[in-house]
């Protein structure tokens, strides 16, 4: 491979882009697309692999180190190629392992000439400003003086910031990773902590920039610890709350309660932090243990914990770049809001679902705006609740699966998570989420009653929008790529693009649920039917509405494509050949009027 592979497309995406960062514990891509319009953006893709640079050796990279690298890296770029992202908005770039790695520059050119990636090696301080970028794009701290901690594997990064501006970033040369490979035991780790702090003069420095309002943690050992104490790892009891009703933050207290379990268990222990921590397992006493003499260290009480770091800083930093002017830092404070809860309250399967659900609502919502036969306007504003409910459709489940709508509804209602929204967008978005399945709403009911008939009728466009994208999105024969929506004067199409697959073998079991999405998939498309009806005007006599998904799958006696069908009804999913020379097969839904 070389550089030469990986290049801007000429049909690119123009508002996509990928950030790299090459940790010294572990390898995180994200891919997101950037609304300059909105001054936000959507993760796409993320994909994390635990390679440990400094495995063998703390002070280069070694052979092994590398070859584990390259192949991160080879499959980072074919998921990168994948989404066609132009080549001047991805960045990727390395810390500690390779700033202090004898052989970096080896390394840099032997990435550029296999994989065709640029690294760039940060300075401490700057892998400290992008880590503040990163965490302005989670939590509304930009009015602020902030106070944030990012625990790597080779270093420990501090920065105070305040609306935007880096006050101070220093770097140390504490990680979780070299601690547990320098240190033998606990007290002799603690003593080399408290050394380079105080070598360092962190306090000092920190107490001439006259403090910090909050501290923020932003690492993803910060964040297990912080899962430690909302799972009582620390104490023999585990929290009975729900999950979404967790403040994302904990004190002193409660971080040495999880130190002292950690640090006194024994071998049946040892099984249960596997367990509970997984992969993390290895280095979590270390990471703990320096989280616990730097909030000593610092006089720390207590620490917020952001989501977001470094990767989600590369982007913000260049999109800064790219957009200039159009792109704030503190601005739509409400549309983060929203990601944030649905970040925390989705797992990356989960939030994956969520991200193709709005994709597919988007397009369905922008086509049917292009569309002067309804009665109805639809604005920018419907856009912001419909795609907000697509995110935040499934969080209930965080409570279970049964009747996991009618819990995200009341996350949404109850849970003061949506900033700057008003009482009424907020209900309006949970609505949605409720009405994502099961029952359609009933306009005659409370709370539809109260609402003026323009605002019936647009929350039933969505509502119709929502249920056919969830139920889209979810299909596991369907893993979409690309989302279009065609508009004519009688019809609509919606194509959806189908990475091409080796063919499932359906059971009973996946024959039963097909047939159980069938009934819904009818049912919805009769809601459409019904709406259509009454809302275009020239073709209310005979209303016929089609609705096709397809994919291919190759006959078992020969080579070619078979149509395959587990329901006759009328309005159901076909599988229909599609020749395509990009390795991709098309699905269309069409809505014909």
């Amino acid at each position: 491979m070389n550089s030469s592979n990986l290049q801007s497309h000429p049909t690119a995406p123009p508002h996509l882009f990928t950030s790299i960062d090459m940790g010294t514990n572990s390898f995180k891509l994200l891919i997101v697309h950037a609304d300059p319009s909105t001054r936000s953006f959507v993760p796409v893709e993320r994909l994390k692999e635990p390679v440990v640079l400094s495995r063998e050796s703390p002070t280069s990279i070694s052979p092994q180190s590398q070859s584990r690298a390259i192949q991160s890296l080879r499959r980072f770029k074919s998921l990168i190629l994948s989404h066609n992202v132009p080549l001047n908005q991805i960045r990727c770039v390395a810390t500690e392992a390779l700033r202090r790695a004898e052989n970096q520059k080896h390394f840099v050119e032997t990435a550029l000439d296999d994989v065709g990636i640029q690294i760039d090696v940060l300075s401490g301080e700057e892998e400290a400003r992008l880590v503040y970028l990163g965490v302005l794009q989670f939590l509304p701290v930009f009015e602020r003086s902030v106070l944030c901690i990012d625990i790597g594997g080779g270093s420990t990064e501090f920065v105070i910031g305040k609306r935007g501006e880096v006050k101070l970033a220093v770097s140390l040369k504490l990680g979780h990773v070299n601690l547990t490979q320098m240190c033998v035991g606990l007290v002799e780790m603690r003593e080399y902590i408290r050394g380079v702090i105080d070598e360092s003069s962190l306090g000092e420095r920190l107490r001439e920039f006259e403090g910090f309002e909050v501290v923020v943690g932003s690492s993803g050992t910060i964040r297990a610890i912080e899962n430690a104490v909302f799972s009582g790892y620390g104490s023999d009891l585990c929290h009975l709350e729900e999950g979404y009703k967790r403040d994302w933050r904990f004190g002193r207290r409660e971080l040495s309660g999880v130190v002292e379990r950690l640090c006194s268990e024994g071998d049946e222990g040892l099984i249960r932090r596997e367990g509970f921590f997984g992969r993390r397992a290895e280095f979590i006493v270390a990471g703990a243990v320096l989280l616990e003499e730097i909030f000593e260290a610092l006089g720390i009480e207590e620490m917020e914990v952001s989501e977001y770091a470094l990767a989600e800083g590369v982007i913000a930093d260049s999109l800064g770049k790219a957009f200039g002017g159009l792109y704030d830092l503190n601005a739509n404070a409400r549309w983060r809001s929203v990601m944030r809860l649905a970040t925390r309250l989705n797992g990356k399967k989960r939030m994956n679902h969520a991200v193709h659900c709005a994709n597919i609502a988007k397009e369905m919502f922008v086509g049917l705006r292009k569309c002067n036969e309804f009665n109805v306007v639809l604005d920018d504003k419907d856009l912001e609740y419909l795609e907000a409910a697509c995110f935040l459709h499934n969080i209930g489940i965080i409570t279970g699966k049964k009747g996991y709508h009618k819990q995200s509804y009341h996350i949404i209602k109850n849970g003061d998570h949506l900033y700057s929204y008003t009482a009424e967008e907020v209900e309006l978005i949970a609505l949605l989420t409720r009405y994502q399945r099961k029952k359609f709403p009933k306009l005659d009911r409370a709370p539809f009653k109260n609402f003026a008939e323009k605002a019936k009728r647009k929350f039933i466009i969505m509502c119709l929008i929502i249920r056919l994208s969830v139920l889209l999105q979810r299909s596991e024969s369907m893993d979409l790529q690309e989302v279009e929506f065609l508009e004519s004067t009688n019809s609509f199409k919606l194509v959806l693009k189908q990475q091409n697959q080796e063919s499932l073998v359906i059971g009973s079991q996946d024959q039963a649920e097909e047939k159980s999405d069938a009934l819904h998939m009818e049912q919805e498309v009769e809601h459409f039917k019904r709406f259509s009806c009454n809302e275009m005007s020239g073709y209310q006599q005979v209303p016929i509405i089609a609705l096709e998904a397809v994919t291919a799958k190759k006959s078992e006696n020969d080579n070619n494509f078979s149509l395959i069908s587990y329901s006759r009804r009328k309005w159901w999913l076909f599988f229909l050949p599609e020749n395509q020379s990009d390795g991709f097969l098309s699905s269309t839904v069409v809505l014909k009027c």
